[in-house]
């Protein structure tokens, strides 16, 4: 059992393809998109995610990337601030940003690096076979091969999931999400800024989350708004984020001006499993255990550690399947915890529901049992021992 094929590379993907080489595997990596997926959104490194990136000799490069981050700032449409948190409030992990932050294309660049393997772009599994002694891969492009595993690490709309597991195992949480980068005239200080509005244009409670990278003006640019239904086939993603905000104040009017044609949007959905593994095929990072809360990426590094790690151990990988979701369990269970309030927490419908919102966020540091209003996110992101799988490679 030595050739693994991975599809997807994200974090999870090239996560596992770095490990897998230092134990003496071959991965062969495949990726439907075109090309490296650049932007998108900053993401934490929490709890034992930081260890397995220590593990691999990276954590210097990690933090030298790291975006500035000193917290998170609400502010309403005048920009007046309303309440803030540090990024160490908390702990280090365990605040609504943690206190290493690092751009998802700045750490998939880095991960690539360290991988060493080469990326099968456009290409996209369209069936799987499975065998007594393999289960052979049919592609969109190319001849069919043959692995002794295959891994899908293809994020929450996984193709290998539907195709062994069947369509269904995603629940709507009722919101959309967009990403762009932009600039702004702001100085943000530091700050990760949100501005929310209520519900308005024919959409539920709205979100703008502002992501400095530095002192330079950049910045990554979260929209969100809640809704009841996904958008159809035929719309427009750009133009309906145009229309959800119009006429919204703050720097939201200088932002949409900034949007651009191929949006990043997608609707919010949590993976439901009862099971991340089915013969040959197992399922890694949001492809398992998608729709935590600040926690996807730091998953998906776990996982991939712990997933190489028992595979080099047997050579059946059914059994190292069920160690790995052994060992996955309960942490992930622990980090799929959801702070009460759900979307209404993360965009309120009403002006009263944000104002009470802030009321909230300006106390939660002085709170007796703040970290378990949070979903307990510092001891959570740190519930999981890892083992000293052996590599064969220093």
């Amino acid at each position: 059992m030595r050739t693994v094929l991975i599809s997807g590379a994200g974090v999870a993907g090239l996560s596992l393809a770095y490990w897998l080489r230092q134990h003496g595997f071959h991965p062969t990596l495949v990726e439907r998109a075109p090309g490296p997926r650049q932007g998108g959104q900053a993401v934490d490194l929490r709890g034992a995610a930081r260890e397995v990136v220590a593990r691999m000799g990276l954590l210097d490069e990690v933090r030298a990337a790291h975006t500035g981050i000193r917290g998170i700032a609400w502010v309403d449409e005048r920009g007046r601030r309303a309440a803030e948190m540090a990024a160490d409030a908390l702990g280090d992990s365990g605040g609504v940003v943690a206190d290493l932050e690092i751009l998802r294309s700045d750490l998939v660049r880095i991960l690539h690096d360290a991988a060493g393997v080469d990326i099968e772009y456009r290409t996209e599994i369209t069936a799987l076979d499975e065998k007594p002694d393999g289960i052979r891969a049919a592609f969109a492009r190319g001849p069919a091969r043959t692995f002794d595993v295959v891994v899908g690490a293809d994020g929450i709309g996984s193709g290998v999931r539907s195709l062994v597991f069947g369509p269904d195992s995603v629940r709507d949480l009722g919101y959309h999400l967009g990403y762009f980068p932009a600039r702004t005239r702001l100085d943000l200080d530091g700050w990760e800024t949100v501005c929310n509005l209520p519900a308005g244009n024919g959409v539920g409670g709205r979100v703008v989350m502002l992501y400095p990278l530095g002192a330079s003006g950049e910045c990554r640019v979260l929209v969100g708004f809640v809704s009841p239904k996904p958008l159809a086939p035929e719309e427009n993603p750009a133009a309906v984020v145009a229309e959800a905000f119009a006429g919204a104040g703050w720097e939201i009017p200088a932002l949409l001006e900034q949007l651009p044609d191929d949006l990043y949007f997608s609707r919010a959905g949590e993976v439901r499993l009862t099971e991340w593994h089915r013969g040959r095929t197992v399922l890694l990072g949001d492809a398992a255990f998608g729709g935590s809360l600040g926690m996807g990426t730091s998953l998906a590094l776990v996982g991939a550690y712990v997933l190489a790690g028992e595979l080099s151990t047997v050579d059946d990988p059914r059994t190292a399947f069920a160690r790995y979701a052994d060992e996955m369990r309960d942490y992930v269970a622990a980090n799929r915890k959801r702070p009460p309030g759900g979307a209404s927490g993360f965009a309120p419908r009403t002006r009263t529901g944000i104002r009470l919102r802030n009321a909230f966020l300006r106390a939660l540091p002085h709170l007796p049992g703040r970290h378990r209003m949070l979903g307990g996110l510092q001891r959570s992101a740190n519930a999981i021992t890892l083992k000293p799988y052996p590599a064969l490679r220093p």
